[in-house]
Formats: C-alpha cells, sequence, structure tokens
C-alpha cells in the first residue's frame, strides 16, 4: 500500500491509546501475532502466554532489574479482538517519561510504533469493520454532541451497512441472472424477469434518494451547522451572541462598528452543535478602511451559512428597510431567521412578519424561543429513516451508484441488451462496494486511515 507497507501489517505493533499529557492512567496497546509473547518477556507476573482471553493480570513492566512501573495487563486472543490479532492493553500509570519508557522497551524487544489507524486498519482487513464502520470509529472518537456521538454509534454498529449489503445482494443476485441469459443468447430467452428488476431497482433508488437526502441533516450534526449573526451596526448583534453561549465572548457597546472581525463560538442545543459566527455590521457608507475589510468577510461568511440570524433595531427599523435589507440574501442558499431586537426599548408596534423572532437580547427575553427556532430549522427535513449519512465519500459513491441505476431503469425502457444492462448493473455495484470497503484501492485505504489518531 502507498501509506502502509503490506508487508508491515505482519509486524506487531504498539502506541499509546490514550491522549497524550499528565493523567491518572495511560494505556498502552499492542496487537500483532508476538503481541502477548513480547509483553510476557517484560512482565513481572503471571506467564501470560499461559492466560486466557479477556482476563486482566497485575504485574510490573521491567528492563532487567529495573521496574518501571506496576500496569494492569489485559489479554484479548485472536480472533477475539478488536483488531483480530493477539492484543494486549497495558493501563500504567499516566506519566508521560512512564509510558515513553514503556514504548522504548517494546520497540527494543520487537514491536514497532503503530502509524495512525493502523489498529483499525487491521480491524478492517481482518474483517472485524467494514470500511463505512471503521470510518465511524474516527466520527466516534470526534464526536462533540449527542446527536454527532448517536449517529456515529449507529454507523459503527452496522445500520448503515447492513442497508448497503442488502442492496448489493439483491442487486447481485438479477445480476447474475442477467450474466446466464448471455450463455443463452442465441435462444433469446430471459431469467431476469425485466418487470421485477424494475421493481428492485425502483426500490433501492428510493432507499439511495432518502440517504442522499440525509447527508444535509447528517453532515451539519458531524460538522455543526454554519450559523451567522447579522445586520446593520449596533442592532445588537454582539450581544445576541453573547446571550445565546451565555458568555461574554463579544465586546458590546453602543458605538456603531464596534465588530471589525467575525467572532466565532460553537455552541450545543439538544444535542446539535451551532457554530455561530458573530459578523461586523452591514452599510455602504463606513469610510473606515478595517471596518470596511470586516464587512468584506461578513459577505464571505454569509456565503457559507446554513442560517443566517439577521438581528435588526425593533425600535428604528421600517418595514420597508427591513425588506430591503432581508432581499440581499435572496441569492444566499441560508434559511434566514429575522430578529426583532431591542423591544425592551420601544413600545410601537412590531413590523409584521410570521418569520420574525421579537427579542430583546440585552434582558435575554426571546432568546429561548429564538433556540428553538433554530432546532426546527436543521430538523425539518431529518428523514424518518434512523440511518444518516454523514460522510462525504458515502454520499459521492450513493450518488454514482443512482446514477448507474436510473441507466439500468432507461435501458429496461429502451429495450437493450442484457450485456449492456449487466454493465450498469455492475457500475452500481461497484460504487455500492465502495462504501462498505468490499471495492477499495490502496491509496483510499491510505486516504482513510492516515486520518485517524495513532492509537486506534
Amino acid at each position: 500500500m502507498s501509506y502502509y507497507i503490506k508487508q508491515d501489517l505482519n509486524d506487531t505493533i504498539c502506541a499509546l491509546a490514550t491522549a497524550g499529557g499528565v493523567g491518572a492512567i495511560g494505556v498502552i496497546r499492542v496487537s500483532g501475532a508476538n503481541a502477548i509473547t513480547v509483553v510476557d518477556s517484560v512482565f513481572k507476573g503471571k506467564r501470560l502466554t499461559q492466560q486466557a482471553t479477556h482476563t486482566v493480570h497485575f504485574g510490573k513492566i521491567v528492563d532487567g532489574d529495573k521496574v518501571i512501573d506496576e500496569v494492569l495487563a489485559t489479554l484479548f486472543i485472536n480472533p477475539k479482538s478488536y483488531t483480530g490479532e493477539n492484543t494486549v492493553e497495558l493501563s500504567c500509570h499516566g506519566s508521560p517519561y512512564i509510558q515513553q519508557q514503556i514504548l522504548q522497551l517494546l520497540v527494543s524487544k520487537g514491536c514497532r510504533l503503530a502509524k495512525p489507524g493502523e489498529f483499525t486498519l487491521r480491524a478492517f482487513l481482518n474483517k472485524k469493520l467494514d470500511l463505512s464502520q471503521a470510518e465511524a470509529v474516527a466520527d466516534l472518537i470526534a464526536s462533540n454532541s449527542e446527536e454527532s456521538h448517536r449517529t456515529a454509534m449507529m454507523q459503527m454498529r452496522g445500520g448503515f451497512s447492513y442497508q448497503i449489503a442488502d442492496m448489493r445482494e439483491r442487486l447481485i443476485n438479477f445480476a447474475s441472472l442477467i450474466e446466464l441469459e448471455l450463455d443463452f443468447s442465441e435462444e433469446d430467452v430471459e431469467f431476469a424477469q425485466r418487470d421485477e428488476l424494475i421493481k428492485l431497482v425502483s426500490n433501492i433508488q428510493h432507499l439511495i434518494q432518502e440517504l442522499l437526502h440525509s447527508f444535509k441533516y447528517g453532515n451539519a450534526i458531524k460538522n455543526g451547522i454554519p450559523t451567522v449573526i447579522a445586520g446593520k451596526p449596533n442592532a445588537g448583534k454582539s450581544t445576541l451572541l453573547n446571550a445565546l453561549v451565555n458568555e461574554e465572548r463579544a465586546i458590546v457597546s453602543d458605538i456603531a462598528g464596534t465588530t471589525r472581525d467575525t467572532i466565532e463560538e460553537a455552541f450545543v442545543i439538544d444535542g446539535i452543535t451551532f457554530r455561530l459566527t458573530d459578523t461586523a455590521g452591514i452599510r455602504s457608507n463606513s469610510q473606515d478602511k478595517i471596518e470596511v475589510i470586516g464587512i468584506e468577510r461578513t459577505f464571505d461568511k454569509l456565503q457559507k451559512a446554513s442560517i443566517i440570524i439577521y438581528v435588526y433595531d425593533a425600535a428604528t427599523s421600517t418595514a420597508q428597510e427591513l425588506n430591503n435589507e432581508l432581499a440581499q440574501f435572496n441569492h444566499i442558499n441560508a434559511i434566514v431567521i429575522p430578529v426583532a431586537n431591542k423591544i425592551d426599548l420601544t413600545n410601537a408596534p412590531l413590523i409584521p412578519n410570521a418569520q420574525t423572532i421579537s427579542l430583546s437580547a440585552k434582558d435575554k427575553t426571546g432568546i429561548e424561543t429564538l433556540k428553538q427556532r433554530l432546532i426546527e430549522t436543521v430538523r425539518k427535513d431529518q428523514v424518518k429513516n434512523d440511518v444518516i449519512i454523514t460522510n462525504l465519500r458515502h454520499y459521492e459513491a450513493l450518488q454514482h451508484a443512482s446514477e448507474a441505476l436510473q441507466l439500468v431503469l432507461n435501458g429496461i425502457d429502451m429495450h437493450i441488451t442484457g450485456e449492456l444492462l449487466a454493465f450498469d448493473i455492475r457500475k452500481a455495484l461497484f460504487h455500492l462496494g465502495e462504501i462498505t470497503g468490499d471495492v477499495t484501492t490502496d491509496d483510499l485505504l491510505a486516504n482513510i486511515f492516515s486520518k485517524f489518531c495513532i492509537g486506534k
């Protein structure tokens, strides 16, 4: 492989599996055919080579007469381990010095330091996980909210894989019948009923479209929803940011144009992360060069936003002004939530707009209503299917599979030959197989696993 030399996968590897730095404990993972033998050579306690799988043993790690640390050694004998190989996990004290000493000792006894993602790569190659499950491991480690954790757990447990495997199996059955027809082409027989094939492909297409539709929501769950607070200077944008994150994150002043650059902060509502950006106030007559740069950055952020919270002063804005201001977002592919701020300063009737949320960022009145609107905005496109796509690679593979299946339907309608139908079905099978790892390349594996943390 381009990143992992194939013969390296036969080595016994070791790495720190817990985060670096000082802590109560650290866990060092050792995996490979000789993992138990190597650890046994530096372990003073029970003979690990004579112990059963899934057992834990207290002892000392020694280098000759020198005691490095007291540890717990947990044994996993192949194939009953994460990697499918013999594996030992050493729980030692969380001193970086101790951890480094143990790793150096293991290397001197024949281990090699693991590369990023190499333990999970071995789990994939030993068929303990398919490729989509392996990628979900990385997503699980990176999850920072309830929803991203739930989605990663669902994928790691194989919810997505089962659907893909079921689709492939049904397509393979039909493809084999069509391939069989080619052997009897001179007799003009059809083993694969075209009506049944249309029904099957249409059903699979429907499921694929549901999965594709879930990507927008899934990607937001995984990476956070880019949400921009915009509006005129001194509309209360920074005060609103502080109210939402419940922290004095942005400087608040009565002076218009205080915010010159974007301020970003993440916060979680009901398990969903919003990546909130406070921006410079939008106005066209600024003579301040720094403020002009800030306004340019505001529009750059707006182009990338999924949600725009447009804040205006409820005490001074007119309906005509508001309509003109909102019109500038018509060309931006984002959901705009108008927010009438400073309702504590006016008794005037508010501008009628069914979508507007009225609040006082200063008094924090109406903040919970805005949070509820944000959640509703994100979840309105949530699909009923429990399986949600969060990975761009999976999304692109499903798109290609869908295109190939559409060619199958078009081909049946045009009465093309079974050979051409079989070709398009094989294309769909190829792209579905890319998701689970039934079809892989060395470069693909290198690209995926090199992004993992070392020790996983």
